[in-house]
């Protein structure tokens, strides 16, 4: 799956653990309505953001991962997360190749040597 948009977030590393890290990148998608989606990059993907800035347009490569967790209470909750294992910087469109000037109107002359019977090679 992927998520295109702007980057509004880039959230420092967190070391949640001797053997664990992770990192938060919020990303702005470019819709009538925009939806901010924050997208976790853990362990070595935590790296691919140093060279990435806010406003940037990217496209982020994603998995959705669900997990289980039952309480002390005995009460099961369900989590989700939004994990991104890679990132691409969308590149901004190129110009369009201008057209070359038009000549002005009092350049053009009219066709006055018109003869019907003449053949042309025109299929139509």
């Amino acid at each position: 799956m992927e998520v295109t948009g702007k980057i509004k977030v880039i959230n420092a590393e967190q070391q949640v653990s001797a053997s664990f890290r992770k990192r938060e990148l919020v990303v702005a998608t470019e819709e009538q309505y925009p939806q901010f989606i924050s997208i976790n990059f853990v362990q070595d993907k935590c790296d691919l953001l140093s060279a990435y800035k806010v406003g940037e347009a990217v496209k982020v490569s994603i998995n959705l991962r669900g997990r289980e967790w039952v309480s002390p209470q005995g009460e099961t909750k369900y989590f989700n997360d939004i994990q991104g294992w890679k990132i691409e910087r969308l590149q901004a469109e190129a110009p369009a190749a201008q057209m070359p000037p038009m000549p002005a109107a009092e350049a053009f002359e009219p066709a006055t040597n018109f003869n019907e019977e003449e053949h042309d090679d025109l299929p139509f």
